[in-house]
């Protein structure tokens, strides 16, 4: 039997799952498998590829990313995009180089700890489990959040944010052959916000994680029945919008404390749903 662990997606608020894994290796849980969509692709590609590292490795990459690293500003190609002249906003080129340098495998089905990314079929709206392929490009794909990056071609086929069609996966990892353990590691959404987003990527990406975590509420019914599904809770109160990157140290130790008092409390693994519904502060 196997341990599968599904990392969500969620922008700048993936530097959670940090604190979460650094909990889960601190009690000796380990991944069999690893199932992520866009950010959550990302850190489970460095997990996957660094299976003996210390976790701490990926929280210093964490702390040391910026805005810019992934959403560049271009007022050029900004003005373009809203013109109907561009399919995007940020060009995806150092988000590229920010996978290209920490992922260690050249395809996922030589990955050291097997990977699994989600992405989602442009033209048919399908989510895909890729699982073999060209794993910069594979990574790339989940992450390319629509309308903010170009879709990702790999093999004649434009893929966009697995996000859009399955921000955390867990019906893929329930459905995997052996997987009988699934650990959730969902990076959440800002449920403390006193006013709306000034921004208007804050608020497309508010929006978006909102909607997003209320499809994870219906999943984690369906599918407590048909597994061990043990999901570790999201930051609350939580008001770090998902395009700020300057809390990554901040978010990190609060996830890690959080989890390691969930680990080692005596915590039902049925109507886990009721910890993350919708509420306010």
């Amino acid at each position: 039997m196997a341990v599968a662990f599904v990392l969500s997606g969620g922008a700048s608020l993936g530097a959670v799952e940090v604190g979460m894994l650094a909990a889960l290796r601190e009690r000796g849980i380990h991944p069999d498998v690893i199932v992520g969509t866009s950010v959550g692709a990302l850190n489970g590609a460095w997990l996957a590829g660094h299976p003996d590292a210390p976790i701490e490795d990926l929280a210093e990459v964490w702390n040391g990313l910026h805005r810019s690293d992934v959403f560049p500003t271009d007022a050029r190609r900004g003005v373009l995009a809203l013109a109907g002249r561009g399919r995007s906003l940020f060009d995806s080129d150092r988000l590229r180089s920010l996978i290209d340098d920490h992922v260690t495998f050249p395809r996922l089905e030589v990955a050291p700890i097997p990977l699994h990314v989600v992405a989602v079929e442009v033209l048919t709206g399908r989510d895909v489990l890729l699982s073999s392929g060209p794993a910069v490009d594979s990574v790339l794909a989940s992450a390319a959040l629509p309308a903010l990056f170009d879709p990702v071609d790999i093999d004649g086929v434009a893929y966009m944010d697995g996000g859009v069609g399955n921000n955390t996966p867990i019906s893929h990892a329930v459905h995997m052959r052996d997987v009988d353990h699934v650990w959730v590691l969902c990076a959440g959404h800002a449920c403390a916000l006193t006013e709306p987003p000034p921004t208007a990527l804050g608020m497309a990406l508010h929006s978006l994680s909102l909607l997003l975590h209320k499809q994870l509420v219906v999943d984690v019914e369906r599918y407590e029945p048909q597994v061990e599904l043990h999901v570790l809770p999201p930051l609350c109160p939580l008001t770090v919008s998902p395009i700020d990157f300057s809390h990554s140290a901040e978010l990190i130790e609060r996830a890690y404390q959080a989890s390691i008092r969930w680990l080692d409390a005596d915590h039902p693994i049925v109507g886990q749903a009721a910890f993350m519904a919708p509420h306010s502060h």
